[in-house]
């Protein structure tokens, strides 16, 4: 099981080196005209979500620092397992490493 750790404000947590920190997408469980959806209607087989925040990205082996791919606003493709969450309030966050999000969603 993973860690769930608990702040009061999203604005007090910076990720680390190549750490992202995500929110995933709410499925809507009802439709406009009020009939409610199943779970297995709204559940993605992979999550999308939308970047808070990056890390200023990890050294490689030559100790020069490369940077996170995406950055805060983008919407990304994540992997159904892993991530780390995180509770603000009501809401829940996420931090996956750079390498571990699967696409970036272009509009």
């Amino acid at each position: 099981m993973a860690a769930q750790a608990t702040f009061k404000s999203i604005k007090a947590l910076v990720p680390l080196l190549d750490r992202v920190l995500v929110q995933r997408f709410k499925p809507e469980t009802k439709t406009a005209t009020g009939i409610f959806l199943p779970t297995s209607a709204t559940t993605s087989p992979l999550p999308e979500a939308t970047v808070i925040a990056t890390g200023p990205g990890a050294p490689n082996k030559n100790g020069e620092v490369v940077p996170t791919i995406v950055k805060a606003g983008d919407r990304v493709l994540l992997p159904g397992w892993g991530g780390n969450a995180i509770k603000v309030g009501d809401e829940e966050y996420y931090l996956f490493r750079d390498s571990e999000i699967l696409a970036k969603i272009q509009e």
